[in-house]
């Protein structure tokens, strides 16, 4: 993949704007090609993965070159040091311009989650309102915590599902749209000592989207 964009890279870590559609990391699911393949291949070492995107949302993403670092970034992560900001546009006008999801998640099988009271691993999801449509809403999504599926778990869950999220919503209506609206967009880490802040920027097949429903 000649046009991935690379954010940042040094002797420790590469980050990338991922696309859309392209899986995290190499499984057994027989993903014919995956990022963490492609950037292993790229700098001539294996990376070792941090964190996980789904494979169909876009942006920030971060990869550790060393053991040491990704020992370093692990437990960053693992202690929720790390600050993730996402936008998402969801259906509907939500009721409170800000707020915060706090709901336990845990898998229900075929790799879908859901709320469980009882059951569930503790999970949050701050959000703010961006814009207001008719009917949807640009938002703004801070996780505190990094639960499989946890944003669009929690707002399928308060009735305002992630457009194009086949998964999480009501799957005629949803596969109308030409993507999952929902992109990394801010990842801020500690790398030696220093706050690190990467960007990436909402991609075209996002954004040419909002501008159809803002006419």
């Amino acid at each position: 993949m000649n046009d991935l964009e690379i954010l940042y890279e040094d002797n420790d870590i590469i980050v990338v704007n991922k696309p859309e559609g392209l899986a995290s990391i190499h499984d057994s699911a027989g993903e014919k090609e995956d990022l963490q393949t492609i950037l292993s291949k790229r700098c001539k070492l294996k990376v070792f993965v941090v964190h996980r995107l789904d494979k169909e949302v876009s942006g920030v993403i971060i990869y550790a070159k060393n053991a040491a670092t990704h020992k370093l970034l692990n437990k960053q992560f693992a202690e929720r040091t790390v600050k993730k900001s996402y936008v998402a546009l969801v259906h509907g006008k939500m009721m409170k311009d800000e707020g915060s999801i706090n709901k336990p998640i845990r898998e229900f099988g075929s790799g879908r989650m859901g709320i469980d009271e009882a059951k569930g691993k503790p999970s949050k999801t701050v959000y703010k309102a961006i814009k207001k449509y008719p009917s949807y809403t640009l938002i703004e999504l801070n996780p505190t915590t990094g639960r499989r599926h946890q944003l669009r778990v929690h707002l399928y869950y308060i009735g305002n599902s992630i457009v194009g999220d086949v998964r999480y919503g009501e799957k005629m209506v949803q596969e109308k749209y030409p993507r999952l609206m929902l992109h990394a967009k801010e990842l801020v880490v500690e790398i030696n000592g220093t706050e690190k802040t990467f960007s990436a920027d909402i991609p075209q097949s996002f954004s040419k989207y909002l501008q159809v429903i803002d006419e």
